[in-house]
C-alpha cells in the first residue's frame, strides 16, 4: 500500500538526484514501481523566474505522462509548483538559485518537490520546498 508520504518521498529522492544518469535510473525503478516521474533543471533568479518553473514542472509532467494536458492536471501541477516555491522563496528572495524539480505521482496523489541552492558567490543556502495535490487518477 503507498500513500501520500510515499509520493512525496520519491519526488524528494527524485530531486535530490546528482546527475541525468541517476536520474533516469530513478525514474526507471519507480517506473517498476507503478510511479509516474518527471524531472527538470531550474535555475536564475527567484523572484524573476517563478513562472519559469511553474511552466517548466506542468511541461516536464506532460512530456514524461506524469500528467495530461487538461486543466485539472495543469492546475495541479501549478498549484503543488507554486506551494513548493512558496517554502522557499523567503529564503532565497532576491538570490540566484540553481537546482532541480521533481515530480512524482501514483493514482490520485502528485507531489512537486524543488531542491536547490541559492545565494551568492559561494554562500549558498540549500532549500527544498513540496507541494502535494489529490487529481483524478490516469485512464
Amino acid at each position: 500500500m503507498y500513500d501520500s508520504i510515499d509520493v512525496a518521498r520519491a519526488a524528494i529522492k527524485l530531486a535530490m538526484t546528482e546527475n541525468r544518469r541517476e536520474e533516469e535510473l530513478y525514474i526507471e525503478k519507480l517506473r517498476s514501481k507503478g510511479y509516474y516521474a518527471a524531472a527538470v533543471d531550474v535555475g536564475g533568479s527567484i523572484n524573476d523566474t517563478i513562472h519559469v518553473v511553474i511552466e517548466r514542472a506542468i511541461i516536464a509532467a506532460r512530456k514524461c505522462g506524469v500528467t495530461k494536458e487538461c486543466h485539472i492536471h495543469d492546475g495541479a501541477i501549478a498549484g503543488a509548483a507554486r506551494e513548493a516555491i512558496m517554502q522557499i522563496s523567503a529564503r532565497v528572495n532576491g538570490l540566484n538559485g540553481g537546482g532541480k524539480i521533481g515530480i512524482c505521482r501514483r493514482g490520485e496523489h502528485l507531489t512537486v518537490c524543488i531542491f536547490m541552492s541559492a545565494g551568492l558567490l559561494h554562500l549558498n543556502e540549500v532549500v527544498i520546498g513540496l507541494g502535494h495535490r489529490a487529481v483524478p487518477d490516469l485512464p
